[in-house]
């Protein structure tokens, strides 16, 4: 008994530390981009977008479709209405009554129902572009998002591998400076450059903390869940640069922003037909079956109780004849809207030109800003490398030797964003293009 309890205490102990560990994932972008398009909270809400749109389509549609209503009416007359004929006073009615009551209606014909069956179609379909532009956005947020973590990390690896060979300097001149072959200046000089490198280091880690938590916020994960990013920073470089993008390859039909200033369009073209269909008459028709009982005590449910039935068919036909020109009124607004709005589908247009161009423009430059930043590091890794001999050897001076390392750690740094740059720009390329 005593080892079935110990043994039923470890199975919840080893269950409850399943229960609270972290979660862990490891992720190439693709894999990540695929996991935000899923789980990020973004994604989710556009995706019950869509599902509330079409409900809202069945509910239209629902409208015109046969309706049934069902009822129970009690009436307890505790003064009853009365009369004089002659001498005598009678009451007309009887103290309690009792009507059950159904009624089937239906829509014969009704313009503005047409409509909105039109207009649920361009509700449901707009939401499946804001989706459609949640996806792009939300891939341009990861690429983005994981691109710096990539480059801080990066930044810490050629940050402590300077802050050693730094480290190694230093001690090497502080011996010199021991057997007085040079002055204080250089190890002071040397001091200073060695305590930026460790104030830059320590910064670059507490961002790259900060980088893993917004990367998992996008990709919509508990910001405390272990994460491993498996791309490495060059190798999505070499991926991205190269590419060609022509003219012909950007069309703005394609893009989602487009479409959603269609989908106002056709929208604000609904609401004219919306208008004119009130000018239209309404023909709707219904069927009423009840039963109704009366009787001076509330008797209604035993056997002896008498009810009447009644049955009625009904047809309303609605003709709009004259509204003082308030439709009138309304028609021309709804004409002005779709005006409106075929002017923002024009402008929309040109801009998403223009932006292509820019964005084609930034991503051709970042290439460009690649190659010649990739160069100036060669050049300043020698330039350092030769200041550093002429430096141990005395023939240079400190200063130009700490002149020589500012500029290494700056190109090192424009070497690790001008790749950064290139995965962005591509990706705000291919959001426009809306590639896939």
């Amino acid at each position: 008994m005593k080892k079935l309890l110990i043994i039923t205490l470890l199975v919840f102990a080893v269950g409850a530390k399943s229960q609270n560990a972290k979660q862990s994932y490891s992720f190439s972008l693709e894999q990540a981009i695929s996991h935000a398009l899923t789980n990020n909270y973004q994604s989710i809400n556009a995706g019950r977008d869509i599902d509330a749109a079409k409900q809202k389509k069945w509910e239209t549609t629902a409208a015109g479709l046969p309706q049934i209503n069902a009822g129970l009416d009690y009436q307890n007359n505790f003064e009853i209405q009365k009369v004089v004929f002659g001498d005598q006073e009678i009451e007309l009615g009887s103290k309690h009554s009792m009507t059950a009551r159904s009624t089937l209606s239906q829509l014969i014909f009704d313009g503005s129902y047409i409509v909105a069956l039109q207009a649920s179609k361009t509700y449901l379909k707009y939401y499946q572009n804001a989706k459609e532009k949640s996806n792009v956005e939300v891939k341009e947020m990861v690429i983005n998002a994981y691109g710096n973590v990539l480059l801080a990390e990066e930044s810490i690896a050629i940050l402590e591998r300077n802050k050693t060979i730094l480290s190694k300097t230093l001690s090497d001149t502080q011996q010199t400076f021991k057997n007085g072959l040079i002055e204080e200046e250089n190890v002071e000089q040397l001091q200073i450059t060695l305590a930026s490198v460790n104030s830059n280091l320590s910064n670059t880690k507490r961002l790259v903390d900060i980088a893993y938590k917004m990367l998992k916020v996008t990709l919509g994960m508990n910001i405390d869940a272990d994460l491993k990013l498996t791309d490495k920073l060059d190798a999505l470089t070499t991926a991205n640069v190269g590419a060609a993008f022509s003219q012909n390859e950007f069309s703005t039909d394609n893009s989602v922003y487009y479409q959603i200033a269609k989908n106002f369009e056709e929208q604000r073209s609904l609401e004219l037909k919306l208008a004119r269909s009130k000018a239209l008459p309404t023909l709707a028709a219904n069927v009423n079956f009840g039963y109704s009982a009366f009787n001076d005590q509330f008797a209604f449910f035993t056997q002896n109780q008498k009810w009447f039935n009644y049955s009625n068919l009904g047809v309303s036909l609605n003709v709009p004849i004259f509204s003082s020109l308030g439709r009138s009124a309304k028609t021309q607004q709804a004409k002005i809207a779709l005006d409106q709005a075929k002017t923002q589908l024009t402008e929309t247009e040109q801009k998403l030109k223009l932006q292509y161009q820019n964005a084609k423009s930034e991503y051709e430059f970042s290439i460009e800003e690649y190659a010649t930043s990739k160069s100036n590091l060669n050049l300043a890794e020698r330039i350092e490398k030769k200041q550093q001999i002429k430096f141990t050897e005395g023939l240079s001076s400190s200063f130009d030797f700490s002149e020589a390392q500012r500029q290494l750690y700056t190109a090192q740094q424009n070497y690790l964003q001008s790749m950064v740059n290139i995965i962005n720009k591509k990706a705000a390329l291919e959001k426009l293009i809306n590639k896939k």
